[in-house]
């Protein structure tokens, strides 16, 4: 049966092909009619379509044009709908058809995305073929209520051993890596990326207005480290059409949530959430929506918190699963009082401050113990990380501000030098070098090297220590670091064990030396 023209805005039922599959509505099981509201085109300006029609529809909702093409309704005016295109704008014109069937935006998800890059849309970006889908969640959700969470306390331990040590990270929590450009915060989530190998955790790494070259070694280095095996990378480049930028947030948490429904951990960096503000920002101004503060919209802080409210623990009746967010925003001459970053902030369980004196000294990376909090606190902690680093962030933010005090000073006393060496020794053991990220033991070990003062006597041998300890006791004693992955605790025969490992080690490799 043909289909007739019907009046813009009138639902009507369109009886299907039987010609082509005479066996449908009988065999199938499917309906026999298809149920939708149709609508007419009548402007199209960049990427925002202004539609007569669709009376029923409602924000979010996916709209199909009859000549190709999708969208999703983003507002009304008194007389129209506006709806947000995807895809080349050159197929639409005005007069043309387009449906709504009720449906909100989808994407497929499934665990054949794990190892691909896709777009915004869940479409294959890297040229290995389509990808068979599990099913389709939508993008935009509403968070999980306060009934269908559980407390987070699991440590997400991301390698990077300033921030296990003072700021540990639990699974569930969202924490922001703030900073100026060029500090290292890609270098934070990359890394964290990197030490969830064999941790049975699924990352989720979202590009948002990226440069292509910038995206391009992110993704380089992934393959290289072989960690694309656990890890979707979701590309809303600089070079993807706006609507895909603004998007790609919400799909890659419709992805996690796939992941987190089956009872598995995902973790997800957002880089970064300013642009996709700057994205929002353009998109409201074609929809012609009054700008706020420094211009940017009025929903402005809602479209973060409702993206960022979807991570946690949830409820076994959910799937049990975690949902970790690391966003990304970026700052100019360390202001952090600008409108998104203390939106943000004020969203989220804490923040890493990239402070870019540190990091023009070589301190990297280059996280301001002052500025930087995790507002779970060593909840996250195994019982190890909260013994040796419990008083570790006081001493050495004393540290700091002893170096300030004594800066033009060259008479000090002798306890004072004595902290301000063992203030740059700690310095020195935290800085670590960009993608090798370290493992739970070797943290371990350096943390309770710097309780014990192994180094007190030795300050210059600190570089040749941080290189040899842990491959030397590892080959040595692999006891000691079978123990501390096993149990992240250090009863007193670990802590015996490892004194004698660190005699051993000075008196055997410092004497041939």
């Amino acid at each position: 049966m043909s289909k007739t023209p019907s009046p813009e805005g009138e639902t009507f039922l369109i009886p299907p092909d039987l010609g082509r599959n005479p066996d449908l509505g009988r065999n199938g099981g499917q309906s026999l009619f298809d149920v939708r509201e149709t609508g007419r085109v009548l402007s199209v300006r960049e990427f925002i379509v202004k539609v007569d029609g669709l009376p029923s529809c409602s924000n979010g909702q996916m709209v199909e044009f009859a000549h190709g093409g999708q969208g999703m309704v983003m507002g009304f005016t008194r007389e129209h709908v506006l709806v947000l295109l995807f895809g080349n704008k050159a197929r639409i014109r005005a007069g043309y058809e387009c449906y709504s069937r009720g449906e909100p935006f989808t994407m497929p998800v499934g665990d054949d995305f794990i190892g691909r890059v896709v777009t915004s849309m869940g479409q294959p970006a890297d040229d290995l073929g389509p990808i068979p889908a599990e099913k389709r969640n939508p993008i935009f959700r509403e968070p999980p209520g306060v009934m269908e969470r559980v407390p987070v306390k699991e440590a997400l331990e991301t390698g990077v051993r300033i921030i296990d040590a003072m700021f540990p990270i639990a699974k569930g929590q969202r924490q922001l890596v703030i900073g100026d450009q060029m500090t290292g915060k890609t270098t934070l989530v990359t890394d964290t990326i990197l030490n969830q190998r064999d941790k049975n955790v699924i990352c989720i790494y979202c590009a948002i207005g990226q440069s292509q070259s910038s995206f391009q070694r992110v993704l380089k280095l992934l393959r290289e480290r072989d960690a694309l095996k656990y890890t979707v990378v979701v590309a809303g480049t600089a070079s993807a059409p706006l609507a895909e930028q603004y998007l790609a947030p919400y799909s890659a948490a419709a992805m996690a949530e796939h992941f987190a429904s089956q009872g598995r951990d995902v973790f997800i960096g957002f880089d970064d959430l300013g642009k996709h503000a700057w994205a929002y920002r353009q998109l409201s101004l074609l929809l012609d929506r009054s700008p706020g503060r420094e211009a940017y919209p009025g929903d402005i802080f809602y479209i973060h918190s409702s993206l960022l409210e979807r991570a946690g623990k949830f409820l076994p009746e959910l799937g049990g699963g975690t949902i970790t967010f690391f966003p990304l925003v970026a700052t100019i001459q360390g202001d952090i009082t600008g409108y998104i970053q203390t939106n943000l902030i004020s969203i989220t369980d804490g923040q890493l401050y990239l402070n870019t004196n540190l990091f023009q000294k070589g301190i990297k990376p280059a996280i301001d113990v002052g500025l930087s909090v995790s507002r779970i606190g060593n909840r996250a902690q195994g019982p190890a990380m909260k013994e040796l680093s419990g008083k570790l962030r006081l001493e050495y933010l004393q540290f700091q501000e002893l170096q300030r005090m004594t800066t033009l000073k060259t008479d000090l006393s002798a306890d004072a030098e004595t902290r301000l060496r063992r203030g740059e020794l700690v310095t020195r053991i935290f800085t670590q070098t960009k993608s090798k990220p370290s493992s739970m033991a070797e943290q371990v070990l350096f943390l309770y090297a710097i309780r014990k003062g192994v180094l007190d006597k030795l300050p210059q041998a600190w570089q040749r220590f941080k290189q040899e300890i842990h491959p030397w006791v590892g080959d040595k004693h692999p006891e000691i670091v079978r123990e501390i992955q096993e149990t992240q605790s250090v009863p007193p025969s670990l802590k015996e064990a490892m004194d004698k490992a660190f005699v051993e080690y000075l008196k055997q490799e410092w004497a041939a030396a």
